[in-house]
């Protein structure tokens, strides 16, 4: 029995998008809950406006610094906290899922 690369490549694909879906359910759900803890927060990082056509790309950025950066260590809500850590989570293992599927990509055009 043979695996075929390219059903390999289709199925890494797969798991890579299902993970950018819970990725963004997850930063989606951690706005709903920095609205109701942190209001001035939540509008320093442009909450209303993060998933709509005309958000602040800048605002948002400030977010995803935020995170990456821990600075929610500080922060007073524990919820909040546990949020931040998820979202963080989530966004390395999909940021490494999208590099493999990449790589994968080049490395299957070499291939066939």
């Amino acid at each position: 029995m043979t695996i075929s690369t390219v059903a390999l490549f289709w199925a890494l694909f797969l798991v890579c998008v299902m993970n950018m879906v819970r990725y963004f359910s997850s930063l989606r759900a951690l706005l709903v809950v920095l609205r109701g803890c942190d209001p001035l927060l939540y509008q320093y990082v442009d909450g209303a406006g993060f998933f709509t056509s005309h958000g602040q790309p800048s605002k948002q950025m400030r977010l995803v610094t935020y995170i990456w950066s821990q600075r929610y260590h500080d922060h007073h809500d524990d919820e909040f906290i546990r949020r931040c850590e998820r979202v963080r989570r989530q966004f390395l293992l999909t940021s490494a899922l999208c590099g493999l599927v990449i790589i994968s990509l080049i490395s299957l055009m070499f291939w066939h």
